[in-house]
C-alpha cells in the first residue's frame, strides 16, 4: 500500500526529532504528537492553551494531508498532571470537535519540553 510522508507543513515548527508530521496510508492519516511549539519553541502557558495551540498544529498538519478536522477519529492526549489539567482540556475539546472523536487520554511521567500536554491523532475519509 501506498504510503505518503507528509512534513515541512507551513505554520508547523518543524521538529528537532526525525519524524514525518504525519503518514497516509490509504484513506488514513496518522498525526505525530504535537505540543504547544511556535516558531521560537516551546511556550509554556495552561493546558487549556497549549491543548489549543496543540490541536491548531494537529488541524494543519491534517489540512496539509488533504483531511478536515471533521476526518479526526481519534485523539490521543497525554498530560503532565492530568487530575489538575483534564476538565480545562476538555473544554478545548468541546469547542474544537461538532463530532467528538474517540481518545485516549493519560498522564505521562515527563513530556518534552515541560509541556502540559501532547495531542496526537487519526483522521480518516470516505472512499465512497
Amino acid at each position: 500500500m501506498t504510503r505518503t510522508f507528509i512534513s515541512d507543513v507551513p505554520g508547523v515548527p518543524a521538529s528537532p526529532s526525525p519524524i514525518s508530521n504525519a503518514v497516509v496510508v490509504g484513506n488514513t492519516c496518522h498525526i505525530s504528537g504535537q505540543l504547544a511549539v511556535y516558531e521560537d519553541g516551546y511556550r509554556p502557558a495552561r493546558a487549556g492553551v497549549e491543548a489549543a495551540r496543540a490541536f491548531d498544529l494537529v488541524f494543519k498538519v491534517a489540512d496539509a494531508a488533504g483531511f478536515d478536522p471533521d476526518d479526526i477519529v481519534y485523539v490521543d492526549i497525554a498530560f503532565s498532571d492530568i487530575e489538575r489539567d483534564l476538565a480545562e482540556v476538555n473544554d478545548v475539546c468541546r469547542a474544537r470537535f461538532s463530532k467528538f472523536p474517540a481518545r485516549t487520554i493519560y498522564e505521562a511521567a515527563k513530556l518534552p519540553f515541560g509541556a502540559k500536554v501532547k495531542v496526537q491523532a487519526v483522521a480518516m475519509r470516505d472512499t465512497a
